[in-house]
């Protein structure tokens, strides 16, 4: 099982949200999904100032196994994204909660964000996907 920390919200699909101090919410893909592509090999993200719509694409990550979509978990504006990952994807394998985080949103309906799963029932999803 993979870790899944107790301060973040999750998608269906895999990705995770945190909420910040400021509001903001820091977006990123859980540990779960870099396990299952493997190793990263290229990250393609938003750029500031991008308007983005909760449920639609956001940004792509590549491993040498596939391409993953990662969608917007909530309606924003992009303030921030991780430039280092244009130099180093495979930081998402190693520290997929923490310095392998994708992008930044100011986010226009914080009701978007509490509606996502939280830990234990993204902890349960992935269980019932594993049987």
């Amino acid at each position: 099982m993979s870790e899944i920390p107790g301060d973040l919200k999750f998608l269906r699909s895999h990705k995770w949200a945190r909420i910040e101090d400021n509001g903001h919410i820091t977006v990123g893909i859980s540990d779960h999904a870099q396990a299952a592509l493997g190793d990263l090999v290229y990250v393609e993200l938003p750029e500031v100032g991008d308007q983005l719509q909760a449920g639609n694409g956001a940004a792509v990550v590549e491993s040498v196994k596939a391409a993953s979509d990662v969608y917007s978990p909530v309606s924003g504006t992009v303030v921030a994204v991780n430039e280092k990952l244009a130099d180093a994807p495979e930081t998402i394998n190693g520290d997929a909660y923490g310095e392998g985080w994708l992008f930044v949103l100011k986010p226009s309906d914080r009701a978007e964000f509490d509606a996502l799963l939280g830990p234990d029932d993204y902890a349960e999803m992935i269980e019932s996907e594993e049987h």
